[in-house]
């Protein structure tokens, strides 16, 4: 099989990343997962991932990368840190400094080792808490570094770059995943599967993409 018909996804089990995985796998003949265990808050995300992947029989790696919970410290790193979202300019304290790079690095990895071309991930700068790794300028800069530092081609794949959240439900929809996206993804910051707590910055997001989604299509929730 030809590597350009192979692809790992970064996946988390959440709403994004549960998109393009389908995304990838209605595109390419091979698709593999790959989870990171960093010290999220809930064990349950990659629990979820799990699941998920053996729902769509898709072969699923966890690696470990609890260093990058002791070297940055954050809300989705440690319960003791509010969840805030940013204020003036300020990112919020949910992120975690240099976890694209590091996943997508190591996904790149991966993605030599199984002679895959495409590295999918769900990063998105439309709507999104101002993360600087979720912008595409720093995602077309880490793929030549990544092309260089290993000497093989990769392809870095974001179909949810310039989505918007009502966008990426119509997304889930039109790949016939909606339902799956909607009841058995974990978004929300305090752990809680499908709709969430409704509360936490995620979960607002979210709901507040799923509604105007629903809307648009007359649909009630």
């Amino acid at each position: 099989m030809d590597k350009s018909e192979r692809a790992v996804v970064v996946f988390s089990g959440g709403q994004d990343s549960t998109t393009c995985l389908v995304w990838a796998l209605q595109r390419f003949q091979h698709v593999e997962a790959v989870t990171f265990q960093y010290g999220q808050r809930h064990n349950l995300e990659i629990e979820c991932a799990r699941k998920i992947a053996d729902k769509l029989s898709v072969p699923h790696h966890v690696l470990d990368l609890n260093l990058l919970n002791q070297l940055a410290p954050s809300a989705l790193t440690r319960k003791e840190i509010e969840i805030q979202a940013g204020d003036e300019g300020e990112l919020p304290s949910t992120f975690v400094d240099g976890r694209n790079h590091i996943f997508l690095s190591f996904a790149a990895i991966l993605a030599k080792q199984i002679e895959a071309k495409h590295i999918v991930t769900g990063v998105c700068e439309t709507d999104f808490s101002g993360y600087p790794d979720c912008r595409d300028v720093f995602v077309k800069s880490l793929n030549v570094t990544l092309n260089l530092a290993m000497d093989y081609e990769f392809v870095i794949d974001t179909p949810l770059m310039w989505l918007d959240k009502k966008q990426t439900w119509a997304l889930a929809d039109e790949l016939g995943c909606f339902e799956l996206v909607r009841s058995e993804t974990l978004t929300c910051y305090n752990g809680i599967i499908g709709d969430g707590c409704g509360e936490c910055p995620a979960c607002k997001l979210r709901n507040r993409g799923l509604q105007a989604y629903l809307a648009e299509i007359g649909t009630n929730a």
